[in-house]
């Protein structure tokens, strides 16, 4: 199965549609009256749905097994067919849309199976997935391109030479798959001074995103949140907390870390942590939900 462990929880929605096609309108008569010799048509179709859904990554292979919180099977019985619309809900990594075409696919199968011993020319014509919700969908739409974006890299032994960054390196490489260019990559020594003085700088030229990792810890050279608090003129506790969280998930070590981030102005300042998988974790945990702030911030400030 695709690794799935980097990816946030969130409300995920999809809606599926089947058609059956029956060779009379007595057919319908018979499943409306509930004369079909093998039982009632809909209830037991329906209930075979609701089977199908919690039960697909027992049937599709690479499924993941997850919570179905919501299953709703509509049925509407027309002259010559029947229109199935299949939604589920759940709150987890992953979307549900197999799960909808899955619960859809057999309550059809289900009538065609109830219905052949009276209809020969039943049929399944249709199964699709009509929309789905939550996830990268929701964001496939929106361009970012525009943004104004910078990476600091805060630490000594960089700054000297004596150690290769590699944390700044994969944010680059994160924000790029959001359509982010990163059009400044600085690497500085974790100092107050420095640190101030380059972000003030970069505000000054109108830059939209700083991202900062290193110097977030809590040994006595990391000063990075001292320098950038005094700076802030809104800081946003939501993003502190759901990067901790999501860290936490994954290493009891995270609630040790000091993420700041806030805007200066119109700058949105990030402060990450400064090991790899700190930073990277960092991201999966709030990009690219972070990104909404821009349009709630005049849009994207295209006249500047």
């Amino acid at each position: 199965m695709v690794d799935i462990t980097h990816k946030i929880t969130t409300l995920r929605t999809a809606v599926a549609h089947a058609i059956v096609k029956v060779g009379s309108p007595q057919t319908i008569q018979a499943i409306l009256n509930k004369t079909v010799p093998k039982g009632d048509v809909l209830t037991v179709a329906k209930t075979a749905g609701l089977f199908a859904v919690k039960n697909t990554s027992n049937t599709i292979p690479d499924c993941h097994p997850m919570p179905i919180e919501f299953t709703g099977i509509e049925v509407e019985c027309l002259q010559d067919s029947i229109h199935i619309e299949v939604t589920v809900k759940t709150i987890y990594k992953t979307g549900v849309e197999v799960e909808a075409m899955h619960g859809a696919s057999i309550v059809a199968l289900t009538m065609y199976d109830m219905l052949k011993p009276i209809d020969k020319n039943v049929e399944i014509s249709t199964v699709k997935l009509l929309h789905k919700k939550g996830g990268k969908s929701d964001y496939a739409n929106k361009d970012y391109s525009h943004l104004a974006v910078a990476v600091i890299v805060c630490s000594d032994s960089v700054a000297a030479g004596t150690k290769e960054d590699t944390s700044g390196k994969v944010i680059v490489e994160k924000l790029q798959k959001f359509g982010l260019t990163v059009s400044n990559y600085t690497i500085i020594p974790d100092e107050i001074e420095t640190i101030q003085s380059s972000i003030q700088n970069l505000q000054s030229q109108k830059t939209d995103l700083v991202i900062l990792t290193g110097g977030t810890g809590l040994s006595h050279k990391d000063v990075t949140p001292e320098a950038l608090i005094p700076l802030l003129d809104r800081r946003i506790p939501g993003i502190e907390e759901a990067i901790r969280s999501y860290g936490q998930e994954r290493t009891p070590y995270a609630m040790l870390s000091r993420s700041v981030v806030g805007f200066i102005g119109d700058t949105l300042i990030m402060a990450l942590p400064g090991s790899t998988t700190g930073a990277a974790e960092s991201i999966d945990a709030v990009f690219p939900s972070v990104l909404h702030l821009f349009q709630i911030l005049n849009g994207f400030n295209h006249g500047k």
